[in-house]
């Protein structure tokens, strides 16, 4: 067990709280990752507002990081401590229908399908003052050391710049996705960009 600090969301329209957590060993499937670098997405305020209904409290947020694998469990295969990575709030498994297709990208095992407050095995690898904390997206990334399962972890060169390429996480592929993908934007578009956060930029 690990213990570290976690910004903690303890009720809607709470601020989050700063607190010395436990962090579980991973089990089979899973990877333990320290955070070194993570954005704040609004949607992480969405969470503090009530906006989401799946999410259960208390639950550590963020969803948009980049960090070292620590440990990993029995079956891993596809990273190994040291190795750099970018959680994803939206898993890959490479083995649903939706993984399959290549018009789609929206894994059954997201949260489409059913809430990530909890590792698939429906625990938490979170404990704080003797209570579980939930998971969001399964990812966590407000935490210095988050548990997730395989699938849901990118490996990124060891050269790569974490305080950047966090970023990856939701930012980037969001605004990049809705040019290429939604509005279909190609070389000689006229466009126009509302807004230049995060996502902004990336489109």
């Amino acid at each position: 067990v690990i213990r570290c600090r976690a910004a903690v969301a303890w009720a809607v329209g709470k601020p989050l709280s700063v607190e010395e957590v436990e962090v579980a060993p991973p089990k089979a499937g899973e990877v333990r990752i320290k955070i070194v670098a993570t954005g704040i997405c609004r949607t992480d305020d969405h969470i503090l507002e009530g906006c989401f209904p799946n999410v259960d409290f208390p639950v550590i947020p963020g969803h948009e990081g980049a960090g070292i694998v620590e440990s990993v469990g029995e079956g891993v295969t596809s990273v190994k401590p040291g190795d750099k990575v970018i959680p994803l709030c939206l898993p890959q498994c490479g083995e649903c229908s939706f993984c399959l297709n290549p018009k789609s990208n929206y894994c059954l095992k997201s949260h489409v399908s059913e809430p990530q407050n909890l590792l698939p095995d429906k625990t938490s690898r979170f404990t704080c003052k003797g209570k579980r904390i939930h998971h969001f997206l399964w990812v966590s990334t407000f935490a210095e050391y988050t548990v997730i399962p395989e699938y849901a972890v990118a490996k990124i060169d060891a050269a790569a710049p974490l305080d950047k390429v966090c970023l990856l996480g939701c930012g980037f592929p969001t605004g990049y996705g809705a040019a290429i993908n939604t509005a279909k934007v190609k070389p000689g578009s006229t466009c126009a960009i509302f807004g230049v956060g995060g996502v902004g930029l990336s489109v």
